[in-house]
């Protein structure tokens, strides 16, 4: 099972003071050094964190999965298309939002979503879409033609006690869905060194993609020790 590290909010620091410190692209070969099978970001339409200079720079030196989050608009379409990831994980977007609040709302951008995944897989470009775990959103992205799905463990993570048991098991119904479709299944949002355990324990997840929890570690033990740590506590599981 890999691990995606997103270093967002490494620039999310930055971006507190608009300077150049902590800079996002030291933080790439820090995760890697740490274990990261994949670094992730999210270009977001208000570049309220990493900026278009730092993808571009990523780019040019991540030699392992680089993984760009992107909404499906024609804007980020065009800057997929010229940076050319490794993949591309669409997800839905809202400028109020703090964070990711859920998987993208697939009946109503289906459209959208058709051509941006057309579009980026005929460039080579796999594309797998950010859903709830719903087995009608995971056949409707297999319609769509995505050839993966990351499942929103957003729910899970928040949740507690009986509610937190239900969420895993619709977690693992969304899994199982998705094996039926021959989809590749990766899995984010939320998870930390304390709930990630039980969706590492799912044997048909490709990978996990973590951010926040990781970061906000690397504070206190640095950020090649607090991969290490997440992905130690994966590989004991997976």
């Amino acid at each position: 099972m890999i691990l995606g590290v997103n270093i967002d909010h490494a620039a999310t620091l930055r971006q507190a003071r608009v300077g150049t410190e902590p800079d996002p692209i030291m933080a790439a070969p820090l995760a890697i050094l740490g274990g990261a099978d994949g670094i992730t970001v999210h270009l977001r339409e208000d570049r309220r964190h990493i900026q278009d200079r730092d993808l571009r720079l990523l780019r040019q030196f991540v030699t392992v999965e680089l993984n760009l989050e992107m909404a499906a608009t024609q804007e980020m379409l065009s800057i997929a298309l010229d940076i050319k990831p490794d993949m591309v994980t669409l997800v839905p977007e809202k400028r109020q939002e703090l964070t990711t609040e859920g998987g993208l709302n697939l009946r109503q951008v289906r459209t959208e979503l058709k051509t941006a995944i057309d579009t980026l897989q005929q460039k080579d470009i796999p594309v797998s879409l950010f859903i709830n775990p719903e087995p009608e959103d995971i056949l409707i992205a297999s319609e769509l033609g995505a050839q993966m799905i990351e499942i929103h463990t957003g729910f899970y993570s928040l949740a507690r006690t009986r509610e937190k048991e239900r969420e895993l098991s619709r977690i693992k119904h969304a899994v199982e869905t998705a094996q039926k479709q021959s989809l590749l299944i990766n899995a984010g949002h939320g998870l930390d060194y304390h709930n990630v355990r039980d969706i590492a324990a799912i044997k048909a997840i490709r990978g996990l993609y973590i951010g926040h929890s990781i970061i906000a570690r690397s504070i206190f033990t640095g950020l090649q020790q607090a991969v290490h740590d997440m992905k130690k506590l994966i590989n004991e599981i997976a």
